[in-house]
């Protein structure tokens, strides 16, 4: 077995060489934050025992939270919205801090993993705001037929992007250029957290009555309840190899 893996490790580790830098997809993990000034980051895939420090300081207040599964980082927007931690989680440790003076009001971000690209949710007036993984800005767009929101998610397979209506049922898919594809209506309400598995074409959300983690299809029909609560939620399949 051993022998049968090493020569796939070594290929992966020299390709990632080759590039300068990039991950090897793991198992799929889901991360939430209980609170909004919550001290940690539980991963309930791997049970209540697994949490990593959220590095929230006293007076922060957590707006958004976004799981980067290209650098194993967690993303943490504070209130008002415009400041940005990111988290190294397996070295516990906050990697960089950064404020994007375009953002002003809004919560939640969603990653695309494969260029580092951060789209962030802008509540007044409603438009996403595109950057990079450092904060530079790339591009900024409406969302059509939407008039409120306050989640977002996105499919990186499919390079779109899942939209929570302020009703907490309504979800919407759009283009990364804005434009509305379909939409759906969940069985349930949720917060104002949204999560997409594109592996496993699940939507992840807390529940509006108790925060009660809950797992939809992508037709809105409620799948399974978790036994672990939070206000913000993300998911990602942890890395195997990472080399940069």
């Amino acid at each position: 077995m051993v022998n049968r893996v090493y020569p796939i490790v070594v290929a992966a580790i020299g390709g990632c060489i080759l590039l300068t830098g990039c991950a090897t997809p793991g198992p799929m993990h889901v991360y939430s934050v209980a609170e909004p000034a919550a001290s940690v980051v539980r991963d309930s895939s791997d049970g209540p025992a697994a949490e990593v420090p959220s590095f929230l300081e006293r007076d922060d207040i957590l707006t958004g939270f976004a799981y980067d599964p290209f650098t194993d980082h967690f993303f943490l927007r504070l209130k008002p919205g415009n400041k940005i931690r990111v988290v190294d989680r397996p070295a516990r440790d906050i990697k960089r801090e950064f404020t994007i003076d375009d953002l002003r009001t809004g919560g939640d971000l969603a990653i695309r993993p494969r260029d580092g690209h951060v789209f962030f949710l802008e509540t007044t007036p409603l438009r996403i705001v595109e950057t990079t993984r450092l904060g530079k800005k790339v591009h900024e767009f409406e969302l059509e037929s939407v008039v409120a929101a306050k989640g977002i998610a996105l499919d990186p397979a499919a390079n779109k992007l899942a939209i929570l209506h302020a009703d907490g049922r309504r979800i919407s898919f759009h283009t990364v250029e804005g434009k509305q594809l379909n939409a759906i209506t969940l069985a349930r309400e949720v917060a104002g957290s949204l999560a997409l598995d594109a592996e496993r074409s699940e939507l992840h959300a807390p529940a509006a009555s108790d925060g009660r983690l809950l797992v939809f299809d992508l037709k809105g029909q409620l799948l399974r309840e978790s036994s672990q609560h939070g206000q913000f939620v993300d998911v990602g399949a942890r890395s195997f190899v990472r080399v940069f």
